[in-house]
């Protein structure tokens, strides 16, 4: 007995030994990823110092405060040079840096890419724009992260297309954003480079998972950028930053060389696809990102990609339009605010000779339960728990992967026992359970039939493009990760996979401040309630709109959200 005592008792101090030294390691590798990141900050900070020293008059402000379309312009006539737009705003993206944490790594190779293009003969569309892109999207030599420990020793070893084709048409990718931990939260904080803070109002997010990007750009350090959304993640960082923002038909841009993983953890690949799409201070500098985008090269690139080059007649026309709108899609009631932006920007529409039909998106409770969660989560999570080596997950993110972990019974139980205290919501954030492959075969067969029936009634009312909600304003800190079934005005559109963008429309007013007060949801239950702290204390932050049309029609949406940014700009 002795014997066998003295063996188990070292068993376990070697387990405990082996744990010790794995979380060692897994802490060297965040801690070098940090010391990486912060020597390419130094080293852009001594690259703009050289800049200074050999040009000392530099207007900034003027530089900074120009449109893309109109910086653009003077890039390719000569007016401006590449090589002061991308000190310029290297190093206003520095300063931002500082304050926010929205710089996951610079990229020094912006240098080279500099040199490169003022050698170049022909200028393409974005000649000497600098550009900023989202953490997980290829760039040679430089990590894909996610947010996870797990992607720190693979540095990507080719462009991905998306990047080469802005290179071929000038663009000068000089830095890349951070991201929330697996890209699955909307909130911009994960555990090895931390929270990504709102420029606007330090103690909001930016949203998420592109909230670096929308933080970088809102705070004036980056003036086009390239995020990625498969359930809001561009479209929501747009609303809580005060951006344009837009999310394409998934294949439209190529997503070639792009860590996906939130495709890349389900297996078979879920029916709700990914699309990459542009972030910018207003709608033309969109217009001209896809503009530059949809070309022979990019078709040649990658053959996957439909051959259907920017239409700039839809985008230009300026016929009326017959808009469908509604104000909440009856499944998690939105703050008053952005209820209230919905109605102005229907009046001013109408008013400017669009006509306005309502409409009711059908079924929402199904697409969040049976096309969203389900279809994600089929295998009761574990492919998703599988992602956090060593357990280590970012605090925001902590309260969704608790919920996960609960064994499929527990789920089953806890969802009957809160089912008295919320008829939407808290049963939905409880269904994780596996189901087999082939169920989760016929399920994906699912959001074709949805997308049937909603194109049916869209086309029933003649509707050219769509008025509706997103979320907001701006979340404190640490609240998305509470509230993940929120994002149901965004996620429809992804299920249907049709273009949404967001067009800041207002700001929060001490009117609609107060008006929250009385918020009480649909069922005044723990989730209402914690929507309400969420966005407490908001008062001058941006207030936005979605606007949608049907798949493939880009330009028509487009066109749609710069009509609506020109009323409210009126207004």
């Amino acid at each position: 007995p002795s014997a066998a005592l003295a063996l188990l008792c070292s068993s376990a101090a070697a387990v405990a030994v082996w744990k010790w030294l794995g979380k060692r390691q897994i802490q060297e590798k965040m801690e070098e990823a940090r010391r990486t990141r912060d020597q390419g900050v130094k080293k852009m900070e001594k690259a703009v110092q050289q800049f200074r020293e050999q040009i000392s008059h530099v207007q900034t402000r003027a530089i900074l405060s120009l449109p893309l379309v109109e910086l653009a312009g003077r890039l390719r006539e000569g007016s401006l040079s590449p090589e002061t737009v991308l000190y310029t705003y290297v190093e206003k993206a520095l300063e931002v840096t500082q304050l926010t944490n929205c710089v996951r790594h610079f990229i020094p190779e912006c240098e080279e890419q500099l040199q490169e293009v003022q050698q170049r003969k022909e200028k393409g569309l974005l000649y000497g724009i600098p550009i900023s892109i989202k953490d997980h999207i290829g760039h040679k030599g430089h990590l894909s992260t996610c947010g996870l420990v797990q992607f720190l020793n693979a540095p990507v070893q080719e462009d991905s297309v998306l990047v080469k084709v802005l290179k071929k048409q000038g663009a000068i990718p000089f830095a890349l954003t951070n991201v929330s931990q697996s890209l699955f939260c909307y909130d911009c904080s994960n555990a090895i480079f931390g929270q990504t803070l709102n420029p606007l109002n330090h103690k909001k997010s930016p949203g998420g998972s592109s909230g670096g990007e929308g933080a970088l750009i809102a705070g004036g350090g980056s003036i086009l950028g390239i995020g990625s959304d498969i359930g809001g993640s561009i479209r929501l960082p747009s609303s809580f930053c005060g951006l344009c923002g837009l999310k394409p038909t998934s294949d439209r841009l190529s997503v070639w060389y792009t860590r996906l993983l939130k495709v890349d953890f389900c297996s078979p690949p879920p029916p709700v696809p990914c699309a990459l799409g542009p972030m910018a201070r207003d709608v033309d500098s969109l217009a001209l990102c896809m503009k530059a985008l949809l070309c022979e090269e990019m078709f040649q690139l990658d053959p996957t990609v439909p051959p259907i080059p920017f239409n700039e007649e839809v985008y230009a026309s300026c016929a009326p339009l017959r808009i469908g709108y509604y104000d909440t899609d009856g499944y998690f009631p939105l703050p008053p605010c952005m209820r209230r932006a919905v109605h102005e920007t229907r009046d001013a529409l109408r008013a400017a000779g669009h006509e306005l039909v309502p409409f009711a998106p059908p079924r929402i409770h199904y697409v969040m339960t049976e096309l969203f969660l389900k279809t994600f989560f089929a295998d009761g999570c574990r492919t998703f728990l599988d992602l956090f080596t060593g357990n280590i997950v970012d605090p925001g993110l902590k309260p969704q992967v608790n919920c996960y972990k609960i064994p499929t019974l527990g789920k089953k139980l806890l969802a009957l026992i809160l089912k008295p205290l919320s008829l939407v919501h808290s049963p939905k954030k409880l269904r994780c359970s596996r189901c087999s492959h082939a169920l989760y075969v016929i399920s994906a067969l699912l959001p074709k039939a949805y997308r049937t029936e909603f194109i049916a009634r869209w086309r029933e009312l003649r509707l050219d493009v769509m008025l509706c909600p997103v979320l907001g304003p701006a979340f404190t800190t640490g609240y998305p990760g509470k509230l993940l079934t929120a994002i149901s005005s965004t996620m429809l559109y992804n299920v249907l996979n049709f273009p949404a963008g967001v067009v800041p429309v207002s700001t929060v007013t001490e009117a609609d401040e107060e008006e929250l007060k009385l918020y009480r949801g649909y069922c005044d239950d723990p989730w209402d309630r914690t929507l309400k702290q969420a966005v407490e204390g908001a008062v001058g932050l941006p207030v936005a709109v979605q606007c949608v049309a049907l798949p493939w029609q880009e330009e028509l949406c487009l066109r749609f959200m710069k009509e609506v940014e020109t009323l409210s700009r009126e207004k």
